[in-house]
């Protein structure tokens, strides 16, 4: 069992953490989008867990203006090379309560 997953329950916790890093949020209830926008940078997915992680890819690149594919990263290509099998690893929630 991971620690986290990709569910409904962890959203509004995304949503917060995307407002306590300044961002204002909004859904677009018709087309069941979630939008993000802070200082003009813009964002848009279809839940707020990859809302998230298209922010995270803007705070890691840190881009200073908007130019095609800049959130791009293509050294390592590293789609098709994945392990089929996890590393050997304690998972956290076997680990005793501390």
């Amino acid at each position: 069992m991971p620690a986290l997953s990709a569910y409904l329950n962890v959203w509004n916790t995304c949503l917060v953490i995307l407002q306590k890093k300044g961002f204002r949020t909004w859904t677009d209830q018709g087309e069941n989008y979630f939008f993000a926008e802070r200082n003009g940078w813009d964002f848009m997915a279809d839940d707020p867990i990859q809302l998230l992680g298209l922010v995270a890819i803007f705070e890691h690149k840190n881009p200073t203006r908007h130019d095609e594919y800049w959130w791009k990263i293509e050294e390592p290509w590293l789609v098709e090379s994945l392990p089929k099998i996890p590393p050997d690893y304690i998972p956290a929630y076997t680990r005793p309560i501390q």
